[in-house]
């Protein structure tokens, strides 16, 4: 009888263990094995060639220097066709990820490390995009006139974003490798304010890029149609202001500026501000087209105003005033990511 017993158990043993040899099953879950790519690039080449003639030691810092790092931690988020999307978080290296059931549609894979960048409309692929959080300045009004309704916001975070149309199908037990390249959607505008005379008043710099995008759509990297006014501080140097402003580019992009001649902005204005507090405690405001020269950088590139002056006349009765960084700064609304 013990016989019969032993030969019972054997073969439901057996089969068990025959099932499960592949790589321990896995714990008997459809598994991927996520790999990231990551494009750092700042700004894409539509015939400026920056990089061609890059003069380091204008810049202070070699073309690779403006390359964002490569981000802490990844979300993805899985679409179904008859359930709600699920959300799982990976290290910047990939790793192997257990799926649950149900049959992956689509998915869309995006940094999660942000602080500066409102996420919407998560629930669909084709609807889920990023937009800057707001930040207000009474004093732009040259730049607010000329973009009538533009929402003011901070410059936003890094972005890198992919989309899987159609998600591989992977069975239980199967480990299926999963290659992914991230992507930038957010682009840097080196921007250099020169002084030919007059810097030594300044105390504090900041300015404004007017006529951005509002936002960028994570699925396919397309830009709104809606314009923001960027806000953004400076830093002061041997004869000039510079700033590194990450934006979305353009708006409309790609669709409408592709293919336009140099000459030809499409119809858009492009505006841009340099504010300067006098260490008297005076406010000065310099105010520029630069439509000319956003021709060919829809996304990313260098803009440079040269020729600025402040007469010493306007720093007369210098008292050494403190200036006041909490009167000088912005009011900031932060808002809180919107989840899947």
């Amino acid at each position: 009888m013990d016989r019969y017993i032993k030969i019972a158990v054997a073969l439901i043993i057996l089969p068990m263990l025959a099932a499960c040899r592949k790589e321990v099953c896995y714990d008997h879950y459809p598994t991927m094995d996520v790999s990231f790519t990551w494009e750092r690039e700042w700004e894409r080449d539509y015939g400026k060639y920056h990089l061609d003639s890059w003069d380091e030691g204008y810049f202070g810092d070699t073309y690779d220097g403006f390359r964002p790092d490569v981000p802490e931690w990844v979300n993805m988020v899985r679409y179904f066709e008859d359930a709600r999307p699920q959300e799982h978080f990976l290290s910047p290296d990939g790793g192997r990820l257990m799926l649950s059931s149900g049959k992956t549609t689509s998915m869309l894979l995006y940094n999660g490390d942000t602080e500066y960048i409102i996420l919407s409309d998560m629930a669909s692929q084709y609807e889920a995009r990023a937009s800057a959080t707001q930040r207000s300045r009474s004093s732009i009004s040259y730049v607010a006139e000329r973009h009538p309704g533009a929402r003011t916001t901070n410059p936003p975070d890094k972005l890198f974003s992919a989309y899987i149309e159609h998600a591989p199908q992977v069975a239980n037990h199967e480990l299926k490798p999963l290659p992914v390249k991230m992507q930038p959607l957010v682009y840097t505008y080196v921007i250099t304010y020169e002084f030919e005379y007059g810097l030594q008043h300044v105390a504090l710099a900041r300015g404004a890029l007017g006529g951005m995008a509002e936002s960028v759509y994570l699925r396919d990297g397309r830009t709104s149609e809606e314009t923001a006014i960027i806000l953004f501080d400076c830093d002061i140097a041997d004869g000039y202001c510079r700033t590194q402003v990450r934006s979305f580019g353009i708006p409309g992009f790609p669709d409408e500026y592709y293919g336009r001649a140099e000459n030809d902005p499409g119809g858009r204005t492009y505006t841009l501000n340099l504010e300067v507090m006098l260490k008297n405690g005076k406010l000065h405001e310099f105010n520029f087209d630069i439509t000319d020269q956003m021709t060919r950088q829809p996304r990313g590139g260098v803009i440079k105003i040269d020729g600025l002056r402040i007469e010493d006349e306007e720093n007369l009765n210098e008292s050494g005033f403190s200036v006041d960084v909490d009167d000088w700064g912005d009011h900031q609304d932060i808002d809180l990511p919107v989840g899947v």
